[in-house]
């Protein structure tokens, strides 16, 4: 995706024009990316939402991280929340952050902030999802989480493989959700379409991001792509047009036309992030 983003960027700007040229303006582009998404996907009447949490990793794998680095944000494993209406296949949010209470706080509130209407939520395991939805949701949300059990991992070059799963367990926390949509199916599908959208998500390579900054405008330029650009196969159409937010399935042109906001990008982006982290703090 990024690479026919690329191609259409070359296409706009003079030819003898550097390939750091090309990278600022796809850093510029997420920017406005990001910010289009925290103004527009909002007011999503959404029925059932999937949440999950997807790891990468930035500058070096977490043990390779130096000294004076560590326990900096942005070095080392960086995971990215995902929270997708399972209808209409809208990406209704994303947060990079941590994979820590305070930031299943912080995507939480964001994804409530986005949704209007009842919604019944479906989560994995992962501890601190229960607190995160209960305070940001309240305490009689359509809640439920699908906990999948796995062999132990293999030995050998046979680590390299996915685990097999052995069996689900449905939890329902809270409410009274739909047995038949406790899934995480669409949300887990849309991770596969992450790590084969993004090099720097793909595993066993050495295509990481060096910095954040990057890694957070490739996700927003990617989510921008999948919910207003790319035509999903089931739909026949785009997420953003199924869900109403959009009247047309959009073009690259479309999207690098977001460029014209970048200026009111830039400061935009630290909403989303830095201030999210500094309210839960002084709440």
């Amino acid at each position: 995706m990024v690479e026919l983003v690329i191609v259409a960027l070359f296409a706009e700007v003079d030819a003898e024009s550097s390939n750091n040229t090309v990278t600022k303006l796809l850093v510029d582009l997420g920017y406005a990316c990001l910010t289009h998404h925290y103004d527009t996907v909002r007011g999503i009447e959404a029925v059932n939402v999937q949440c999950d949490e997807i790891w990468s990793f930035c500058f070096a794998k977490q043990k390779n991280v130096p000294a004076d680095k560590a326990g900096e944000f942005g070095y080392g494993d960086v995971w990215t929340w995902t929270g997708i209406d399972a209808d209409t296949k809208l990406m209704v949010s994303y947060y990079i952050g941590r994979r820590e209470l305070e930031d299943a706080q912080a995507f939480m509130a964001d994804l409530a902030d986005r949704l209007v209407g009842d919604v019944q939520l479906t989560t994995d395991g992962h501890g601190p999802y229960a607190t995160a939805i209960r305070e940001n949701f309240g305490e009689d949300v359509d809640f439920a989480q699908l906990i999948k059990k796995y062999r132990n991992e293999r030995e050998g070059a046979a680590r390299y493989s996915p685990a097999a799963c052995t069996g689900i367990e449905r939890r329902v926390r809270s409410g009274n959700p739909d047995p038949a949509t406790i899934s995480t199916s669409y949300v887990e599908r849309a991770n596969l379409t992450m790590r084969m959208s993004m090099r720097r998500f793909t595993r066993l390579t050495n295509a990481h991001s060096k910095k954040l900054e990057n890694l957070i405008c490739a996700v927003a330029l990617h989510f921008t792509h999948y919910n207003f650009v790319r035509q999903h196969s089931t739909l026949k159409t785009t997420p953003a047009v199924a869900a109403g937010i959009a009247d047309h399935p959009w073009t690259l042109q479309d999207l690098i036309g977001l460029l014209e906001s970048v200026e009111d990008a830039k400061p935009r982006e630290r909403g989303p992030y830095k201030k999210r982290r500094e309210n839960l703090h002084s709440n």
